[in-house]
């Protein structure tokens, strides 16, 4: 008897630690979201990125077109690009296409969510709940893991799971 509980105990936490690992990625039809991911704040800051992989995994197009969050008024997708050697921002009025079987990456530098007009800080380990809006595949609610300030990836990136 205690064999089997203790058989049972060990199946248990393997199933929460494998979920574990699994939770950070979402997925609503063919849209698949890995890692989503900000940084944490400092006091006073009215703003901040959200970073993540967004993968089409259908044969038609679809397109994020908004987000919102409760940690923000306001939430944009934005780009951020070299322009004339001057690294410009401008949000995307027309949202992020996603082709039939490719994936973005919205990372620092490039491609993300911008929270704006933050109500609040932004703490390391308290999750950022969003729900980010797909043309097709509609409404998806995903939880934004948060790293320390100044954090340039995932903690857990490394290993080639996120090599492009």
């Amino acid at each position: 008897m205690k064999r089997l509980i203790a058989t049972a105990a060990s199946i248990v936490l393997f199933a929460l630690l494998v979920g574990s690992a699994d939770a950070r990625d979402f997925s609503k039809g063919p849209i698949k979201i890995e890692q989503p991911w900000t940084r944490a704040t400092p006091g006073g800051a009215k703003v901040a990125g959200g970073f993540m992989k967004i993968t089409n995994t259908g044969t038609t197009p679809d397109r994020l077109v908004s987000a919102t969050a409760d940690v923000s008024g306001v939430v944009e997708l934005h780009e951020m690009k070299m322009v004339e050697g001057v690294m410009k921002m401008r949000a995307l009025g027309n949202g992020i296409e996603l082709k039939p079987g490719q994936s973005v990456d919205l990372k620092p530098g490039g491609y993300h969510v911008m929270f704006i007009d933050l109500k609040a800080p932004i703490v390391k380990d308290k999750p950022v709940k969003a729900r980010l809006t797909f043309e097709k595949a509609g409404e998806l609610e995903v939880e934004f893991r948060v790293e320390p300030i100044g954090a340039k990836a995932p903690a857990d990136a490394g290993g080639g799971h996120h090599k492009h």
